[in-house]
């Protein structure tokens, strides 16, 4: 389970979450794509149309209704959504004077049953640019962050402040919290800038950076409007390419750390 988050607007966020699901769902994985930004642009980019998304992400965080009736299908076939309305703009108020506040989303995804995990392979939350509670709602239920970061100058403060926040969750509210890696977005190889924030981001974070980047493309821009993917809108532009080889990067990361956790097991003596 994965939280795509950066409070930082405009750097990619929710274009990588529509699209690395679609990829995702492309190659054989049931995906689940959790829609808790209230300006619902991941349930637009996926095509549900503003009276199709309640129930959704806002009645399933405040215990209102249940997994079942809070998710819909796509146009993807193995992708499903649970969509984002307006009313998830209220709930930072309504979350502050709930017990376990910070642990509603927690306790319905990862509740009794684990009916979630189940049923999904992979569970994407595309977070809100902020750092609220919904965000915090999100960071302590999944197992790890993949932060879009954009080639431009402010992008690694936005990271660091990202990256203590990470740091204090994992501290308080959920121990296997970690960052599964940095992608970077709206690359544009012809320009110096570009070039030196990539260079310092690969430099400052390592083996985090997906070697993948996402270009600067139009087709990528345009695709949101027709309420599809980009891989579906146009699946041989430079954008759609891209997003293929990032969900080849993602599967591949996922299955060697999930071969290390099982070496780590066994070798640990039996208790």
């Amino acid at each position: 389970m994965f939280a795509i988050a950066n409070q930082k607007g405009g750097v990619g966020k929710t274009t990588t979450a529509i699209n690395l699901a679609t990829a995702l769902a492309a190659v054989g994985e049931k995906v689940l794509l959790i829609d808790l930004d209230p300006q619902g642009n991941a349930s637009t980019g996926l095509g549900i149309g503003r009276n199709d998304r309640s129930p959704g992400s806002y009645e399933f965080l405040l215990g209102l209704n249940p997994l079942a009736e809070c998710v819909r299908s796509s146009q993807i076939p193995s992708l499903e959504v649970m969509p984002a309305s307006v009313q998830l703009a209220g709930a930072e108020i309504e979350l502050i004077d709930m017990d376990d506040r910070e642990h509603r989303l927690d306790q319905a995804l990862n509740g009794p049953g684990g009916e979630a995990r189940q049923r999904w392979t992979i569970i994407l939350i595309d977070c809100p640019p902020s750092l609220g509670l919904v965000t915090l709602n999100a960071l302590v239920s999944v197992d790890a962050v993949l932060v879009p970061l954009q080639a431009e100058f402010l992008a690694l403060e936005g990271i660091g402040a990202l990256g203590n926040t990470i740091e204090r969750v994992k501290k308080r509210l959920n121990p296997k919290l970690h960052i599964a890696g940095v992608v970077l977005t709206m690359v544009d190889r012809r320009m110096t800038l570009s070039q030196q924030v990539e260079a310092d981001v690969r430099g400052h974070y390592g083996e985090l950076v997906f070697g993948t980047t996402i270009p600067r493309n139009v087709r990528i821009a345009e695709a949101p409007s027709h309420g599809m993917p980009v891989l579906i809108y146009d699946n041989a532009c430079a954008g759609s390419q891209a997003y293929i080889l990032l969900a080849s990067e993602f599967i591949r990361r996922r299955r060697t750390i999930a071969e290390q956790a099982e070496q780590k097991a066994s070798h640990e003596p039996a208790s």
